[in-house]
């Protein structure tokens, strides 16, 4: 526990952080384009239930930020259209290709080695959805009714 002196010193020492950036800012006389972003990510508390695994966060293009959770549970050799109503009926959707990238960069040993559906059609043909290879981490698209393949299920929480 911090004692009440602690917390104010560190209040000074970030105050005198803050002054000093914007004395430098204001010494350059940067363009919008050149200053920096201040993202925040508000602290918040996740509650996970049995057999769910935070595997991280990440930040849209509007700014707006969600956590990612990981299901328990998989399908196997399903269609894309099944696959869906699976992860609906325990609460999640698919994962986007992007969350994907993310599980298999950090998560992929919670994968067998092989493709799982993401939830993302293709843009140019809409017979076809996005996929992430667990075994050798490419993403390919498949013809959504006729191939069998993994599924695992995410939930997002809003930060």
């Amino acid at each position: 526990m911090s004692t009440l002196q602690e917390v104010q010193a560190a209040e000074v020492e970030m105050q005198a952080a803050l002054d000093r950036f914007m004395e430098i800012a204001r010494q350059y006389q940067m363009s919008a384009e050149q200053r920096s972003v201040w993202v925040q990510i508000p602290r918040t508390e996740l509650i996970l239930r049995s057999g769910e695994e935070y595997i991280g966060s990440i930040i849209d293009a509007d700014g707006s930020a969600h956590a990612i959770i990981l299901l328990p549970g998989d399908q196997n050799d399903i269609n894309w259209a099944a696959a869906k109503t699976w992860a609906a009926s325990i609460g999640g959707s698919l994962p986007t290709r992007i969350e994907q990238a993310m599980l298999y960069a950090a998560h992929r040993d919670k994968f067998e080695r092989r493709a799982y559906w993401s939830c993302e059609q293709t843009a140019e043909v809409a017979d076809y959805a996005w996929s992430q290879n667990f075994g050798f981490g490419g993403q390919y698209y498949y013809l959504l009714a006729d191939y069998g393949l993994r599924a695992r299920a995410v939930r997002r929480v809003s930060l």
